[in-house]
């Protein structure tokens, strides 16, 4: 490494120089963040090239300690360090005592390893049982018994912080700290040295020190207390997705579906979480998470799955009908205001109905429904539910060229299996009904489309 003329890198200047490299040869920083591009990651570029510690404020679900652990990629893949060192110090660089006397006494025989980068991220969930010897260290027995004074540096066991030295320091949820530990890290972000039992090691610490904090007003376990806010350089506000094709987005890439679930119904799903947040029956100081719209897409595919367990369909196909088992499901994962106690169903139904409405209008806007309207009239009710099959559905209805321009406006071709087109005339009946040209009637897991 010396004949090489290797200059270490702090981990600020490492992540500034792979995050230009990055945005000079058009590479996509950050890998399965959605919806920030134009919001978000700017600030956050603009904080990791200023070299500042960064604290993402925002409300439950929006991906903070995703975005966090994005940025692991941003460090070198690897990175040499002291081998069995337990703070992982340069070989060119050592900061504790034991390391510094094994660089004299070894010299260029120093033994190295190779650390990969997913080993310099570390993560700390904040809790108020919390201790300073969790993030900073405390005085180790062991070592003393086996005959160390205790003013012997070497009898102290680091905490987290100091064992991310070179490396990327993450604690969720802030405030969560007690106040008095909070206090401990306020030396780590500026002196960058720590204190413990008494002890000052003026270890020259290099961590990027990263953290998580809902809103105050909505936060009532604690806050960060004014000299740490001070400390870090930057507050980035995070968000929800702003458009719906970006919810859809999320919704698909997180979600662990277990069956088909069209773009339509994920559509419907995400416009029904928009609403739910802009409602004023929901508590919108707790936010309505991304985690919301995900699990319904998976409790929407679940009921899929379970109706082509019971009627021997094949592939598993979500329809609309299958939305009727998110607000049931769900309602747990939502805050209500008060004096809508009660209501709670009543209130996710309309929401779910109006995002339903709200995507057929847009799928099908220029479309003549009339003929299936006038077909229903005609006699031929269309009966669906968890034990109706696709192609039960599609055998209620006479060939119709409107049901053709039907499934090709969700993407559906009228050679796709029955229950991708009966996906399709689903959202078209229900969208009838919702409009008032149908009359819908369900009883005991069976829904009827009639005049």
């Amino acid at each position: 490494m010396r004949a090489a003329e290797y200059v270490p890198r702090g981990v600020k200047a490492e992540i500034r120089e792979n995050l230009l490299a990055a945005l000079r040869e058009g590479r996509d920083p950050w890998p399965g963040i959605v919806g920030f591009d134009k919001t978000v990651l700017p600030q956050l570029e603009r904080a990791l090239l200023a070299g500042h510690d960064v604290v993402l404020l925002g409300e439950r679900g929006q991906g903070k300690t995703r975005l966090l652990r994005t940025m692991v990629g941003l460090l070198d893949e690897w990175t040499p360090v002291i081998e069995g060192s337990e703070l992982g110090e340069h070989p060119l660089d050592p900061i504790t005592p034991e390391s510094r006397r094994r660089a004299a006494e070894l010299g260029d025989d120093l033994p190295v390893a190779w650390r990969h980068r997913s080993e310099r991220y570390s993560e700390k969930l904040a809790t108020p049982d919390t201790s300073v010897g969790d993030l900073i260290g405390d005085v180790d027995p062991v070592k003393v018994a086996q005959g160390r004074t205790l003013g012997d540096p070497e009898t102290i066991h680091f905490g987290l912080v100091p064992r991310a030295h070179r490396g990327i320091v993450a604690i969720n949820e802030l405030p969560d700290l007690a106040e008095r530990i909070q206090v401990a890290l306020l030396n780590v972000m500026e002196e960058r040295d720590i204190q413990v039992r008494g002890y000052t090691l003026r270890l020259p610490l290099d961590v990027l020190m990263v953290a998580t904090s809902n809103p105050e007003d909505y936060t009532n376990r604690g806050r960060i207390i004014t000299p740490l806010k001070d400390r870090f350089g930057a507050e980035v506000v995070t968000h929800y997705p702003l458009t719906v094709a970006a919810e859809v987005e999320v919704i698909r890439q997180e979600a662990g579906l277990v069956a088909e679930v069209g773009d339509e119904l994920l559509e419907i799903l995400a416009r029904f979480v928009r609403n739910l947040r802009e409602s004023t029956a929901i508590d919108q100081r707790s936010g309505v998470s991304a985690r919301f719209a995900v699990a319904a897409a998976e409790t929407v595919a679940a009921a899929a799955l379970r109706r082509s367990a019971l009627v021997g369909e094949h592939p598993a196909v979500a329809r609309p009908i299958d939305l009727d088992s998110v607000p049931s499901v769900l309602r747990g994962k939502l805050e209500f205001e008060s004096g809508e106690e009660g209501r709670e169903t009543e209130h996710l139904v309309h929401l779910l109905r109006r995002a339903v409405a709200e995507t057929a209008k847009d799928r099908f806007a220029g479309l003549d429904l009339r003929p299936l309207v006038d077909t229903v009239v005609d006699g031929h009710l269309v009966a669906t539910g968890e034990r109706v099959s696709g192609a039960e559905v599609l055998e209620a209805l006479p060939e119709l060229p409107l049901l053709h321009e039907v499934a090709s406006r969700v993407g559906v071709s009228s050679t796709d299996s029955p229950g991708r087109i009966a996906a399709a005339v689903e959202l078209a009946l229900e969208a009838l009904y919702l409009r008032r040209k149908l009359a819908k009637d369900s009883d005991e897991g069976t829904t009827v489309y009639g005049p």
